[in-house]
């Protein structure tokens, strides 16, 4: 099975610039990139930062370009996105019964659980009591089956400073949750950089986003430093016996390819 990643858009309205870059421009090129190469996926999923600033149109933009994919789009929420346009541009986006952006996806390969960990107005994330309830139920339905992550916020440190800072909060409380359950992998995003390992013994995984990226910077703690490294998006296969996760630099033009007798750069 093949799933496809993408996380922190950060869209703007259509045709505006953020950090000297076009995010809404960003994001058609990653849509072209996946339909031309991973129209088959199972499904897609955003981890957060959908938009900059919270603004109708920026989601409006993001509605726009995710209609152009065939297969099931999950977009969930992070520290920079508001639920109420959110909703309003989406209204078929992931709602659980409390209006939290969460969902759950069964099938044979196991439970693909959608978080939000959205707290409005504050660049940490939250997973309240209520969400806490949601997801432990899920967990339950799982019933020993292979379980998968996906959430904005990440439970632990990366030791980059000015990203530990606005972390999940309470991440012990959030450990005590998924404790004693097959979790094969948790997707996350937030962070703006290649990041992968293991937390708990689940393994985890991370890229940079489409827009602007934050650099590898183990002193700052604040301001949030930016960078304009390659914006880059996700494919992960998942076997019952391992996951492979790729990370694509998909605006990349330095492929080598043989012709005749020495190599070009395929454009």
């Amino acid at each position: 099975m093949k799933l496809v990643h993408i996380t922190d858009t950060h869209l703007v309205t259509p045709g505006q610039s953020l950090y000297q870059r076009d995010p809404y421009e960003r994001l058609a090129q990653c849509i072209d990139d996946v339909v031309a190469n991973h129209a088959d996926a199972a499904f897609c999923v955003l981890t957060g930062d959908l938009a900059h600033k919270g603004e109708l149109a920026a989601y409006q933009g993001l509605a726009k370009q995710l209609a152009r994919l065939a297969m099931p789009v999950y977009p969930l929420l992070g520290n920079h996105d508001f639920r109420a346009p959110f909703y309003q541009a989406l209204p078929n986006a992931p709602r659980d019964a409390e209006g939290f952006a969460q969902a759950v996806l069964m099938r044979e390969e196991g439970h693909f659980i959608f978080l939000d960990t959205l707290d409005e107005g504050v660049n940490g994330g939250k997973y309240c009591e209520k969400r806490e309830t949601w997801l432990r139920a899920r967990l339950a339905e799982a019933k020993g089956l292979p379980v998968y992550l996906f959430m904005h916020h990440p439970p632990f440190s990366i030791r980059i400073p000015c990203v530990d800072r606005i972390a999940l909060s309470e991440p012990e409380r959030f450990a005590a949750i998924v404790k004693g359950h097959d979790i094969r992998h948790l997707f996350y995003g937030h962070v703006h950089r290649p990041v992968c390992g293991s937390w708990r013994g689940i393994p985890v995984s991370t890229m940079r986003g489409l827009n602007h990226q934050v650099p590898f910077d183990l002193h700052t703690v604040t301001p949030v430093p930016k960078s304009h490294e390659p914006p880059a998006y996700a494919v992960a296969f998942i076997d019952p016996d391992q996951v492979t996760v790729h990370f694509h630099d998909y605006l990349d033009r330095t492929t080598l390819r043989r012709v005749d007798d020495h190599y070009e750069y395929v454009k």
